[in-house]
């Protein structure tokens, strides 16, 4: 399974003109449709080898995904039940909120380092290594006993788990094409809605121990999900892949296409540690400005996770909390397939810009349903509208920014700004929905509302800008398949600002 299928009548060695007729690529909308694979690989083979790689890595790395937003966000869960009173936070100084506001700086400040890190070291090292730390900070939160401890824990927690999302990101483009990467980082942070539908489900199974060995509901969340994660870390240093050049699942032939493959796909750009790679990311304004477009998403996207039991809870249509709970669980279902459907035919047309729109239309109705109405049932749509419309654009955002920034340590550090920057959004997010504003909670929905009218002015700018980029190097350079090796050797080191490379749209 996977062998290349030698064509019996191909000659062993292809000539330079019938390479480059070969490679020859049709651009639509900036985007490189190259379809022919190294001789010896025919398109059935590829595909077996694709799928052999998205078996073994994609599932796994969407279940670590699940379980590191299932620790950060259960917090979110244990407030309906006795939290705040067993720990005694002042509701009037805004504890709870400290509590969820303090994990993002530190979760921030971890990104840039743990990619660069990762770049540094093995993947199957570092990424089990920092679950290690993170199920420890969870399971500890389950025997905190005061706001201090709570602070403490949701600090080292953040600190633990901010690698691991734009470390997976990043890892996902060293085993797969530009074009190739959106519906695997959809599938891979589609598990962050299952995290939203699963730990509804499971709060409210686990608030049941409610007593057991003295502990209450939210203890029992705390301590059970952190040991659920500390296995599967340990199993992940088993099971954990590194890269294609070393992976044993892969037969040499298989290792030396996928290899191959990236090469051909990212042309010959920059593969090596060197810090000034480090540096073109920091001066690249594209990055910034999707910087502004993440942290404007991730807002909501935090905001939701963080009070979507309590937003269900103030709604009326459920009488107890642990309803509420349930009812958490169909719009994060819902967003799921949105996440992973959006994925796909991105993937599937090479286009990212137009689809971020489009969501974060929906998403700007799902609020206006929020804010305008008090009909219970027209603002629990409105949930659903809200997280349909944030969810796909967290991974396809992702994809975006990292399609089209050239070099690999350069991307490392662009998907980690990228991310990270998002991320203090969680800290804004922390404040906007404050008991005092409840049941309607207006300047909570109506800062969400224009972060996400800023962040479709945002991506109508980039998508404009990077449309208008392709035209002119269309009209002013060759084509990209009429490049040679060595002319594109000399603008290794050019990045995305090389004149053979494209930007997705």
């Amino acid at each position: 399974m996977g062998n290349p299928k030698h064509e019996v009548s191909a000659p062993d060695v292809t000539t330079e003109s019938d390479s480059v007729a070969n490679e020859k690529s049709v651009f639509k909308g900036g985007v490189d449709d190259v379809h022919v694979e190294s001789a010896g690989w025919d398109e059935a083979s590829t595909k077996r080898l694709i799928r052999k790689i998205d078996y073994t890595l994609i599932p796994f790395l969407a279940f670590l995904y699940l379980l590191s937003f299932l620790d950060r966000s259960n917090i979110g869960n244990a407030r309906l039940d006795t939290l705040e009173k067993d720990l005694n936070l002042k509701t009037d100084k805004y504890q709870y909120n400290d509590a969820l506001a303090v994990f993002f700086p530190f979760y921030v400040a971890a990104e840039i380092p743990s990619n660069m890190a990762m770049k540094r070291f093995r993947p199957s090292i570092w990424i089990p290594s920092i679950m290690v730390v993170w199920s420890i900070c969870t399971t500890l939160m389950g025997i905190v006993e005061n706001y201090a401890g709570l602070m403490a824990c949701r600090c080292a927690l953040g600190l633990a788990e901010g690698g691991l999302f734009p470390g997976i990101t990043y890892y996902i483009t060293m085993w797969y094409k530009r074009h190739e990467c959106g519906l695997r980082m959809a599938i891979f942070f589609s598990a962050a809605t299952a995290a939203g539908a699963f730990g509804g489900l499971l709060a409210r199974g686990i608030m049941e121990m409610r007593g057991v060995g003295g502990l209450s509901g939210w203890q029992w969340i705390f301590i059970l999900e952190g040991l659920l994660t500390f296995v599967v870390a340990v199993a992940a240093y088993i099971i954990m892949q590194d890269y294609p050049a070393t992976a044993k699942f892969l037969t040499p032939e298989e290792r030396e296409e996928v290899q191959a493959r990236l090469k051909r796909d990212r042309s010959s750009l920059a593969d090596e540690f060197d810090m000034k790679y480090f540096w073109q990311a920091l001066k690249d304004w594209k990055i910034y400005c999707h910087m502004f477009i993440t942290i404007f998403v991730y807002t909501a996207l935090y905001s939701y996770s963080l009070f979507l039991p309590t937003i269900i809870n103030e709604l009326g249509i459920s009488k107890t909390p642990e309803q509420s709970q349930l009812l958490t669980v169909p719009p994060y279902f819902v967003a799921c397939l949105f996440c992973v459907a959006a994925g796909w035919y991105a993937d599937k047309i090479g286009q990212r810009g137009i689809f971020m729109i489009g969501f974060m239309l929906i998403a700007i109705a799902g609020l206006l349903m929020l804010i305008c109405t008090t009909n219970p049932a027209v603002r629990y749509i409105g949930c659903f509208l809200l997280a349909t419309g944030v969810y796909p654009n967290v991974p396809m955002g992702v994809a975006w920014n990292g399609n089209n920034i050239g070099g690999s340590l350069k991307r490392g550090v662009g998907i980690a700004m990228h991310v990270g920057f998002g991320n203090l959004g969680g800290v804004v997010s922390s404040y906007l929905f404050l008991a005092k504003h409840k049941p309607r909670y207006f300047s909570g929905f109506g800062v969400l509302l224009a972060f996400q009218v800023a962040a479709v002015v945002l991506s109508v700018i980039m998508h404009i800008y990077l449309r208008r980029e392709n035209a002119r190097r269309d009209r002013e350079y060759k084509p990209p398949s009429e490049y040679t090796e060595a002319e594109k050797l000399a603008e290794r080191e050019k990045g995305d600002y090389a004149s053979f490379f494209r930007y997705t749209i």
